[in-house]
């Protein structure tokens, strides 16, 4: 009776997937699967972020979507089955990401492996391919290692997972190191949609023996790097949202639900093979072009290219000064995204964010790295307002009660 039931209904446990109790959110699901192999990457400090994890899964380059089509035909996958390996959505960050540290808890495992500095998941590691990836100059990188120094979120015990610690909040190592970038840009530009557009010519008409300088495209200027990524990710974005449109859910791998209309299904399925192949003869319809190999670049800036799109080498001396041996950034203030933060726990963020809020140069900064990273910028949003109060921390207990614009 059992071995009748396993062939006509699946899997003997699947009905129990269907179930919906909450005392049972750990299920092995298809999301719980990548929770699981993340983890695995987390423990063994691979370097693959789980961000671009993901980005291999939709890209289809770790089989998940229609997983099913590579089982091997002894493999019978029929009833309830087909709803837990039949995925219809994408895998979305903050569910994996949730469920990983879940699992871990739930498995009692030990503190993992630690996250040092010369590891791929440490902030300044980070920084550094995000500063290649977003076309920005080699220069930043100092920036940001200082600032990450300064507020303490590259110390091992801030970065090394300890699973069921409720105490210690939980690090996303992708979305810290976008963060970082952006919070050194406010503190080098502004972007308060003025500073950052009218700097340069207010500069070059006050210190004229500098403008042979900026004409030679040796200083970074905001406004042309801005003109070139938006155009590169305006590309990239429309290719990204057709693609997705064009996505077919069903698989070549035909579905059957029970094993009594498996030689039918087969059959027919086999028919349709057969007369896409032979309209596709008659129309000299081309092949689909093999997938690319999987990159962790999706944004790629040669410095060898005439056209000056490569900004990589360009220096920062025009918005720097040198104060007491030490080189500081010509603007003078920094405004604050949120003066006082939510209850994570309660609101489920940090912060608020609506594009129409801010300014158009920080939400662009925020787009950018969102499309890097896949995720909502307002991920992003919040781990820059967290970085913001520990930078800041002192003088918002003095002096940000009713104002969010501060000198440095």
């Amino acid at each position: 009776i059992q071995e009748s039931t396993s062939v006509y209904s699946g899997s003997v446990d699947g009905s129990l997937y269907l179930m919906k109790n909450q005392k049972e959110k750990l299920r092995m699901t298809m999301p719980m699967t990548l929770s699981f192999c993340y983890m695995a990457l987390l423990w063994l400090r691979e370097p693959i972020t789980l961000s671009e994890f993901l980005r291999f899964v939709v890209e289809g380059h770790i089989p998940y979507l229609n997983i099913f089509q590579h089982f091997p035909e002894k493999m019978k996958l029929c009833g309830l089955d087909l709803k837990i390996f039949c995925v219809e959505s994408w895998p979305v960050y903050e569910e994996v990401f949730n469920k990983m540290h879940e699992l871990a808890a739930f498995l009692d495992l030990p503190r993992f492996p630690e996250i040092t500095d010369s590891c791929f998941l440490h902030p300044d590691m980070l920084c550094m391919k995000y500063l290649m990836e977003a076309n920005l100059p080699d220069e930043l990188h100092n920036w940001t290692c200082r600032v990450v120094k300064k507020i303490g979120i590259g110390e091992v015990d801030f970065l090394t997972l300890v699973p069921g610690n409720k105490s210690t909040r939980k690090v996303k190592y992708d979305v810290l190191a976008a963060a970082v970038i952006v919070v050194v840009l406010k503190l080098l530009f502004l972007l308060d949609d003025h500073y950052e557009w009218g700097f340069f010519a207010l500069l070059i008409s006050s210190q004229t023996k500098m403008c042979i300088f900026y004409s030679g495209g040796l200083y970074f200027q905001f406004k042309k790097w801005y003109e070139v990524v938006k155009h590169s990710l305006d590309v990239e974005q429309k290719k990204l949202d057709e693609e997705r449109a064009k996505y077919l859910w069903r698989c070549e791998r035909p579905l059957f639900y029970s094993v009594k209309n498996r030689a039918k299904v087969l059959k027919r399925r086999q028919m349709v093979v057969n007369l896409q192949n032979q309209f596709g003869k008659l129309s000299g319809s081309v092949r689909r072009a093999e997938k690319p190999n999987p990159s962790s670049f999706q944004l790629s800036w040669s410095e060898e290219n005439t056209d000056g799109s490569c900004f990589h080498g360009h220096s920062l001396k025009g918005i720097l000064q040198e104060k007491c041996g030490l080189l500081t950034a010509m603007n003078p203030d920094y405004w604050l995204c949120t003066v006082k933060l939510c209850n994570e726990k309660l609101c489920g963020h940090l912060a608020h964010y609506r594009e129409v809020d801010f300014p158009q140069s920080y939400h662009f900064v925020l787009r950018l790295f969102s499309f890097l990273l896949r995720i909502q910028p307002s991920y992003i949003h919040d781990e820059v307002c967290m970085i913001e109060h520990k930078l800041f921390s002192k003088k918002l207990c003095k002096k940000l009660k009713y104002n969010t614009v501060l000198r440095k």
